[in-house]
């Protein structure tokens, strides 16, 4: 899913601040949260990745750089990217409390054949 709205911010963001014009050193900062695991990834280019995982479900997200000469734990420390936490939270959550009209967790769902018509030759590997 493209989501339109980190786009327009991480443009905007790239304005402001050049990230383009340093490299940073890539770090992964992982922690429990809300019942699921939170991954902040800080890419060499100043690309900031967010994972959110819970029961099965995940959303990412991405922003840029916002304070090049501060450590990215302590900006995460500070509450830099907490705006960009709450959305995928959130998101997660209404996926999660969410419910399909066709599927139910009730319901055995078949099992479907294989795509291929015609049964493997084991011969010919």
């Amino acid at each position: 899913m493209f989501d339109i709205k980190s786009f327009f911010k991480r443009e905007v963001e790239k304005e402001l601040i050049n990230v383009d014009d340093y490299i940073f050193m890539p770090e992964r900062v992982e922690m429990e949260l809300e019942g699921g695991l939170l991954n902040c990834v800080l890419n060499s280019d100043g690309r900031v990745d967010i994972f959110y995982s819970k029961q099965g479900v995940t959303e990412v997200s991405s922003a840029s750089r916002k304070h090049p000469f501060t450590a990215f734990e302590t900006e995460l420390y500070h509450g830099v990217y907490d705006d960009v936490i709450n959305d995928l939270i959130k998101e997660v959550d209404k996926i999660i409390d969410g419910s399909s009209k066709y599927f139910s967790r009730s319901k055995i769902l078949p099992f479907t054949a294989a795509l291929s018509q015609s049964p493997v030759d084991k011969n010919k590997f």
